[in-house]
């Protein structure tokens, strides 16, 4: 009978079956290691750099806010309730509309907020020119 498998040339296609890592100071053991620190070092730095990112942006934001709920009281005005928080040194604007079923601006009010306090719950009236379905916060911003 004739055994018709052929025998690879050593190294030319990968580590060689029944060798491990590590059972012998070889070239590849050694490449392997390095490889793995490379990687292990260029992932932390990646993560440090993600949050180094997040934080810087997070940071530069003095004012931000969040829409609670909204209450359409009559055809002409909105109340919203409005969350927002800061430095407690900072005064800050944040800019409210409304929109009606079909899409269209309604309404649009810049609510002040005065330096003072670091949170302020607020309800906000805000006037339309039709019936508004819809209320959003655009964005705040120190002021």
């Amino acid at each position: 009978m004739v055994d018709l498998r052929q025998q690879v040339p050593e190294g030319r296609y990968g580590r060689t079956a029944g060798r491990s890592v590590g059972q012998d100071g070889s070239a590849e053991a050694r490449t392997d290691r390095r490889l793995k620190i490379t990687g292990g070092v260029l992932g932390v730095l990646m993560l440090a750099l993600i949050g180094w990112i997040g934080a810087s942006y997070v940071s530069d934001q003095d004012v931000s806010g969040e829409l609670i709920k909204f209450k359409v009281v009559s055809d002409s005005a909105v109340e919203v309730h409005l969350e927002v928080r800061k430095e407690a040194g900072v005064a800050g604007v944040c800019t409210l509309r409304t929109q009606a079923e079909n899409g269209s601006e309604v309404g649009r009010k810049d609510a002040e907020f005065p330096a003072g306090a670091s949170r302020v719950d607020k309800v906000i009236t805000v006037r339309t020119t039709a019936r508004a379905t819809s209320a959003e916060l655009v964005g705040c911003q120190s002021g």
